[in-house]
């Protein structure tokens, strides 16, 4: 099974320009192999392979006025346009739009790395044409196996390098009794066992971060009014406001996914016998606009997500519930179905037996009885 390990790293100055550099090479060739993907189209009505690209950058290369290809590894510009080859397999598909060209400043900086040419210690890694580069979390990437797909990307002037490991899946199971697991908006998730965890953007950190945010969006507004107005270029405050907003952004969203990674760690290392969750349709839930923001910052398709393969990395299996069975509906002693339940509803009352819950705890129980109820039916 393989296993993704992403740390951080801590170039120098000279490290980091030669990280931009390589970076922009790989969007130089991802770009110029869509322009020729698109000419050759345009001509013939057919796409050329990646590797008559590949022979084609080959002969550009020994051109005096594309020799500076020959400064950075060749790898970073033939992945690149493996990766346009992919985007265009993927349209075609159905799976993906149409590429398009990278921009400077909007793009993710990103290269590949030659896996062979990859070393790795607990202190820095080795890369090609750049140097040794430490990291600053020592140790996390495992030594002496073999690495895929190592890639090296930028975020707010930040880098990282992660890189794939071939690793054992751990396979004891039905150590603890199964779970079933209500998503939310008031809280990210109720357990069928009665633990809650809470909506990490009512906390104090993510608040505050929320404040600050808007209070640099209103300033870069008023930027933009101004810039529209005397009809001048983007100024040096309008760009550090630009990036302030970037890192407050980033910090609010590792705040999220820091919390959904506690959680669902917790929930799969406790290696119950299986997990159940819903099937839930976020797309058609953000059409609610009274709850769209809401159930967007609670980020519920990550939730599903990260338990998928942390289940298979632990060996447990994951249930996903029917997208249409009632489990707020049910009764979780009872099973009558109250029809006339509205969101509005906090508290499950039924008329039958006159059981009293809270509404999330009441269908985290029932997605626990789904899978019994599925085997019976």
């Amino acid at each position: 099974m393989m296993k993704t390990f992403k740390v951080e790293l801590a170039p120098n100055n000279k490290q980091r320009s030669l990280l931009n550099q390589a970076a922009g090479t790989a969007r130089w060739a991802y770009n110029w192999a869509l322009a020729e993907e698109k000419a050759h189209y345009a001509e013939t009505g057919e796409f050329f392979f990646d590797r008559e690209l590949r022979k084609q950058l080959t002969q550009l290369k020994k051109t005096p006025e594309f020799a500076w290809l020959n400064q950075y590894s060749n790898n970073i510009t033939k992945q690149a346009i493996k990766d346009c080859s992919i985007a265009l397999k993927n349209f075609f598909k159905g799976h993906a739009e149409f590429p398009v060209f990278k921009s400077k400043h909007k793009t993710k900086p990103s290269f590949y790395h030659d896996p062979w040419k990859l070393k790795v210690t607990a202190t820095y890694v080795q890369l090609e044409k750049i140097g040794r580069v430490r990291v600053k979390e020592q140790g996390r990437i495992p030594l002496d196996v073999s690495y895929q797909n190592p890639r090296i990307t930028c975020e707010n002037g930040r880098w990282s390098i992660s890189v794939a490991v071939d690793v054992e899946c751990e396979s004891d199971r039905g150590i603890t009794d199964p779970i079933g697991i209500d998503l939310g908006v008031k809280d990210l998730a109720i357990v069928s066992d009665g633990r809650k965890y809470k909506n990490i953007n009512k906390s104090k950190r993510v608040k505050q971060l929320g404040k600050r945010k808007k209070r640099l969006q209103r300033r870069a507004s008023r930027h933009y009014e101004r810039m529209v107005k005397d009809r001048c270029k983007k100024s040096r405050g309008l760009q550090n406001l630009e990036h302030e907003i970037r890192s407050v952004n980033k910090k609010i969203r590792d705040q999220h996914t820091n919390h959904i990674h506690q959680m669902t760690s917790e929930l799969v290392k406790a290696k119950p016998a299986y997990i159940v969750i819903e099937d839930l349709n976020v797309n058609g839930m953000l059409k609610n606009h009274k709850l769209a923001k809401a159930i967007q910052d609670n980020r519920l398709a990550e939730v599903r997500r990260q338990l998928e393969y942390k289940c298979e990395w632990y060996g447990v299996e994951l249930v996903i519930a029917d997208r249409f069975y009632p489990s707020s509906k049910l009764c979780s002693r009872c099973g009558h179905k109250k029809v006339d339940f509205k969101l509005s509803d906090r508290v499950y009352r039924c008329e039958h037996c006159g059981n009293v819950m809270d509404r999330d705890l009441n269908a985290a129980i029932n997605l626990l009885h789904y899978k019994m109820h599925e085997v019976s039916a």
